[in-house]
């Protein structure tokens, strides 16, 4: 029997947190790992004491044919990545790897090209994360180091049209 490998080791964890979610359209699990130790950990859902889109048996984003990565103010969640961020101590999550998995909450397919969405890499970059890995199928991921996204900034080359 061949071992796992750590990163779907950790992915594999990430994969079993979504399946707390609470999103009608998509979950995500989210684990924060640093020096091989488990941080935290985070899944979509509504804040504490609210509602979530299961419970109301409606999605906002999708009652108004909103596109995947569109108009999250509209959305009653909080992200994966952002509750595992604020389950963490900041000295814990300076050059710690983030664990990312989605899958569609219909069909159970993976996301595809799934990566935070732009206000999650901001929480990402100002946590002290050093990389980001997602998972594309069950053995195969995309690693990506934050400092990209600080190099690359996209708030700055007209992508969002301001």
């Amino acid at each position: 029997m061949k071992r796992r490998d750590k990163e779907n080791y950790y992915l594999d964890i990430a994969e079993t947190v979504l399946e707390r979610g609470t999103c009608l359209r998509r979950n995500y699990g989210a684990i924060l790992v640093n020096r091989d130790e488990i941080v935290s950990t985070g899944y979509v859902g509504a804040p504490r004491g609210r509602q979530n889109c299961i419970d109301l048996g409606v999605c906002v984003r999708e009652q108004l044919q909103v596109p995947r990565g569109e108009r999250y103010e509209l959305c009653r969640s909080v992200h994966a990545e952002a509750n595992a961020i604020i389950s963490a101590e900041r000295n814990d999550m300076i050059g710690a790897t983030l664990y990312l998995v989605g899958r569609d909450a219909k069909t159970g397919a993976y996301v595809e090209n799934a990566n935070p969405c732009a206000m999650c890499k901001r929480l990402i970059i100002n946590a002290g994360i050093a990389r980001v890995v997602v998972r594309n199928d069950h053995d195969c991921y995309t690693v990506t180091d934050v400092s990209d996204w600080v190099a690359h900034d996209e708030s700055l080359q007209g992508e969002f049209g301001y």
